[in-house]
């Protein structure tokens, strides 16, 4: 991934030295583990684990070996056998290179959704504190973009923060689905390996044995785990488009932040460009067309082949860095983003009254008017407000067929703000009472 969208946290993770770290401990542990069976000697697997802890091992050196071996699992046992000395013969017995490059990309997985989790934690504590900071702030909902019926910009907080506490449940489920360690041998049969081993490997490593490995771990379990992130990345886009229309300059109901010094455009200083949420919808293309080759990976021929691995080599790092940098961008830009309930009050009266055409409808229906009759008459007089600006509470007042079914005065009391907000406690409860996040 490149440095611009990469966050150092999570690139540790896919450097080639915490890889070859986690490489040494598979093999490691699973030494103690033939040393406890009596396998190999007790020595041996001590001496494995004296030097290959201390070792730091040459990146460049590992290459070289393998531009001879072209096997990149030989080169790296080779140059550890340049650390340990002849208690290297004793590494790797019975093993396959599966069974170190799965379990290690387990490890590596578990290790990025952890941070990930972190992450949509982030993302989770700036939508509450928003979303109660303006749990009663009146803005118009829209749908298909249009002015529809009153909301408050707390509860389009909530739905964003409800939403993500799905996608934390659906990170745990992933991480759960991709800790599995697979030490089992060439075609998964332990012919030359004991079961005990894995299970050793497994619980020093923090994951489960894989029940049947087929030498490597099936891959419906990545298909899986990217398929997750691509979601997630979806419901970043989802809150990021929502404040980039919000931004516009027709609208401006909310805004990015916009820092001392920063400018918005090289040509046209008075610019002020969503920039950031721009950023995260195209960021989330991306973790979205990771999930694709994931998902391909699964058919592989008969008990394995490598078509997985140079996939994997590319979406493991570049999905997991971009959504990392996306959630931690996302938080940033709601922890600062700055709201104008002037604006969205002046909005919602922007067209006099007519986000309350439904509830003079339902009045009209209870007046004994039929529902296509109702429509009607409510139609008629919201269209000269639509198309001249007429107040609608006037036209529907001097409209002798309304004022026959419903009085005046209870159209002035249709009229009311707070009847379309009066169920906001509830929705908040719903949302943030139950601490499941």
């Amino acid at each position: 991934m490149i440095p611009r969208y990469s966050r150092p946290e999570m690139v540790m993770i896919w450097e080639p030295q915490t890889r070859f770290r986690i490489w040494f401990e598979i093999e490691a542990h699973a030494a103690s583990a033939m040393a406890d069976l009596g396998q190999i000697p007790q020595a041996a697997a001590d001496v494995i684990w004296t030097k290959g802890a201390a070792a730091t091992f040459d990146v460049a050196r590992i290459d070289e070996i393998e531009a001879v071996t072209k096997h990149d699992v030989i080169a790296f046992l080779t140059h550890l056998a340049e650390f340990v000395g002849p208690e290297a013969r004793f590494i790797h017995q019975g093993m396959t290179s599966s069974d170190v490059l799965d379990t290690c990309l387990s490890i590596q997985l578990v290790r990025a959704a952890d941070l990930l989790i972190l992450d949509i934690d982030r993302v989770l504590a700036a939508l509450k504190t928003r979303a109660l900071e303006h749990k009663h702030t009146p803005t118009i909902g829209r749908s298909h973009g249009i002015h529809a019926e009153p909301t408050t910009f707390g509860i389009k907080l909530a739905y964003a923060y409800a939403e993500f506490c799905r996608a934390r449940t659906r990170m745990l489920t992933a991480r759960q689905e991709v800790a599995t360690c697979a030490i089992s041998g060439a075609v998964g049969t332990f012919a030359n390996i004991d079961p005990r081993i894995e299970e050793h490997v497994a619980a020093k490593m923090g994951l489960a044995p894989e029940p049947v490995s087929t030498q490597v771990i099936p891959r419906d379990r990545h298909a899986m785990f990217f398929a997750t992130l691509g979601v997630v990345a979806s419901s970043v886009e989802r809150l990021a488009i929502e404040i980039r229309h919000l931004q516009r300059t027709e609208v401006l109901e909310a805004e990015e932040y916009f820092s001392p010094g920063q400018k918005g455009s090289s040509a046209m200083p008075h610019k002020r460009n969503p920039v950031l949420t721009e950023n995260l919808t195209g960021l989330a293309r991306m973790v979205r067309a990771f999930a694709f080759p994931a998902m391909e990976n699964v058919a592989l021929w008969h008990e394995r082949d490598i078509s997985h691995s140079s996939v994997e080599r590319m979406i493991g790092p570049d999905a997991t860095i971009t959504l990392d940098f996306a959630l931690n961008r996302l938080a940033g830009v709601v922890e600062k983003l700055v709201v104008y309930p002037d604006t969205m009050k002046k909005n919602l009266d922007r067209l006099g009254g007519l986000h309350n055409s439904q509830r003079v409808l339902l009045a009209l229906t209870q007046a004994g008017c039929s529902r296509e009759d109702a429509y009607a008459l409510v139609q008629r007089n919201a269209m000269k407000t639509w198309e001249s600006g007429a107040d609608f509470l006037a036209e529907l007042k001097a409209d002798s067929d309304v004022i026959a079914r419903v009085s005046a005065s209870a159209l002035d009391a249709m009229f009311d703000l707070g009847y379309h907000l009066k169920h906001v406690d509830t929705i908040f409860d719903r949302v943030f009472g139950s601490a499941k996040c």
